[in-house]
């Protein structure tokens, strides 16, 4: 159903809709922290750059240690250091300690798989990047075999490991307007690989930076001393100052010592050395290197809230409160402003862009959100500068229901597309909606998220708790929706056609503690008009057991893996996995 402009491509026929909900397990846990306890990897720590306060290791689905976080000292910018030192064969060493509150800097902040799903990032509050590699997919036929011996399921979950981490942003400080720069990730993006290298976008509030992700051979030079068998007197030529051990190389053997050396027989009066060896360059090692090759700045005037790249590869948009720009991966000294919002008198100021995306598939078009509930469409085709938009989605209040919060609760935090560019999904702070980009006159589906929370709007107010920003994800076939809640919770929605699937799922090894499928419901037709169809309403007190919430523990952002039913989810300083 078209309700006017331009005519949007339709997408190829849905997969069939499940039948049942999804039962959803525990899989991974990186840096999770116990109350009293923690674990500290015990080898390769210097004293002088650790202070012993580290998080644990958790063995997920019983393939290995998957994790482990080590922390820095307080008065460091580098708190965090993630490491996959042990395995279950190497026999590492592990110290327990004293636990210690989460700090602000390692609070996570972004979330994104890449296309392939292989590949994690994740982004926190110190501005550093975590990559992290699937692994169970180089191992699968030991996997099988295991599974059949253990009379299990063929297909193993899917399991990442820590693969490397950099810094990607540095606190900076904006002498002109007397302004702090905060080294948070605001957003990560993954970009198209090329030669077995790693591509991606991050950004601070101000500056975004292309960083590239490849191994590099470590060359070491071994065998650069004298060999004191054949030397003669001056024994401290041999002695402690050097030593003449070739390293060992990777896989476990030591290069020969008795070659690569020139001998001869050298005659002194006071007896010297009689035999010089050649240095010797080996480089069996690898390392992971991360560069910056892009640096894009001093293009946002207001803080940015949303990069997302564009589907030919070449292109992407960066978004603050007032403006858009799209830029050229491999220009950044130069962008084009393509959207500006900011009114000639900033006392006329009715609304700021709290989102944008471009559309998957469709170069020319991208949708941004604003904090009046509005998401609009753009096509680029139009103009240079797009002040006007080709398709608009609102949702209309119902007469006598505007309150001292419904603007507030209007607000978009998040806007996503769906797979096949057909469906649009923004979050607010009280709901997730669903919209067909070919009818504008209202979403489809409104998903209740944490409804139980209206009469507490007064206290989430004065806690500022009100202004938080939370994202969504989708499943790659669409067929689902995510997005966090208070407590470390978040809810898993059906978006299928006759779907009342709505699940509630908590962020700790046991998801299910708290797990709640709503009872179904009559529900409508996608194809149908106007009227809303709302899920998985909560009207209790508390929660749907009937438990207190926590509103300092919210989970802000998390990712769906884009193939398969696996959803990674940022719970303060910690990455929990689920897969079903």
């Amino acid at each position: 159903m078209d309700s006017g402009g331009d005519e949007v491509m339709v997408p190829a026929e849905s997969p069939p809709p499940p039948t049942q909900a999804l039962e959803w397990k525990f899989s991974q846990v990186f840096g999770e922290r116990t109350a009293r306890e923690e674990v500290q990897e015990g080898l390769n720590l210097k004293e002088e750059a650790y202070s012993g306060n580290t998080s644990r290791f958790v063995r997920g689905g019983g393939f290995g240690w998957v994790g482990v976080q080590l922390l820095m000292p307080s008065n460091s910018r580098r708190l965090t250091r993630h490491s996959q030192k042990l395995s279950r064969s190497s026999g590492g060493k592990l110290i327990r300690t004293s636990g210690r509150v989460p700090q602000k800097v390692d609070i996570i902040s972004a979330v994104e798989f890449d296309k392939t799903g292989d590949h994690l990032a994740t982004g926190d509050r110190g501005g550093r990047v975590v990559l992290f590699e699937r692994t169970d997919r180089r191992d699968n036929g030991g996997h099988r075999r295991h599974l059949e011996m253990m009379d299990c399921s063929s297909s193993p979950h899917p399991e990442f490991r820590y693969k490397t981490e950099f810094q990607s942003h540095d606190p900076e400080f904006d002498y002109l307007k007397s302004l702090e720069i905060d080294e948070k990730i605001n957003k990560i993006r993954w970009c198209q690989t090329a030669n077995s290298a790693l591509f991606l976008l991050s950004t601070n509030d101000k500056t975004i930076k292309l960083w590239k992700v490849q191994e590099k051979k470590v060359k070491k030079i071994c065998d650069v001393n004298v060999d004191p068998s054949k030397s003669m007197g001056n024994g401290s030529l041999g002695g402690s100052s050097v030593s003449t051990n070739c390293k060992t190389i990777a896989n476990g053997g030591q290069i020969d010592k008795t070659f690569n050396h020139l001998s001869s027989d050298f005659s002194s009066s006071n007896g010297g050395i009689t035999s010089l060896r050649m240095p010797v360059v080996s480089s069996h090692e690898t390392s992971l290197v991360a560069r910056c090759r892009r640096l894009y700045a001093h293009a946002h005037d207001y803080n940015i809230n949303s990069i997302s790249n564009n589907s030919d590869g070449e292109t992407f948009i960066s978004a603050d409160d007032l403006r858009i720009n799209l830029w050229n991966l491999e220009i950044s000294n130069q962008s084009f402003n393509i959207i500006d919002v900011k009114p000639a008198n900033m006392e006329d100021l009715t609304e700021v862009i709290t989102s944008a995306e471009f559309h998957p598939s469709c170069c020319n078009m991208l949708a941004y959100s604003s904090s009046k509930g509005l998401i609009r469409l753009i096509d680029l085709r139009q103009s240079a500068l797009n002040d006007t938009h080709s398709k608009l989605f609102e949702e209309h209040e119902a007469p006598g229901s505007k309150s001292f919060f419904t603007d507030i609760l209007a607000s978009t935090s998040d806007v996503k597309f769906a797979k096949d560019g057909r469906y649009l999904f923004s979050r607010d702070y009280m709901t997730l909606k669903m919209w067909d980009i070919n009818m504008d006159s209202g979403p489809i589906a409104t998903f209740q998220v944490h409804e139980y929370l209206r009469p507490k709007l007064c206290d989430l107010y004065e806690n500022d708790s009100i202004y938080d920003k939370f994202d969504c994800c989708l499943s790659g076939n669409g067929l689902r929706v995510a997005t966090g809640s208070y407590s470390n919770i978040f809810r898993v929605f059906g978006c299928y056609e006759g779907s009342t699937e709505a699940t509630t799922l908590e962020a700790t090894k046991n998801p299910t503690r708290r797990q709640i499928h709503t009872p179904a419901r009559p529900s409508r037709s996608f194809g149908t008009p106007p009227r809303v169809v709302k899920r998985g309403a909560d009207n209790s007190g508390a929660d749907a057991n009937g438990t207190a919430f926590d509103f300092t523990t919210k989970l802000l952002h998390l990712a769906w893996h884009p193939t398969e039913n696996s959803i990674a989810c940022a719970a303060s300083n910690s990455l929990y996995m689920y897969y079903a």
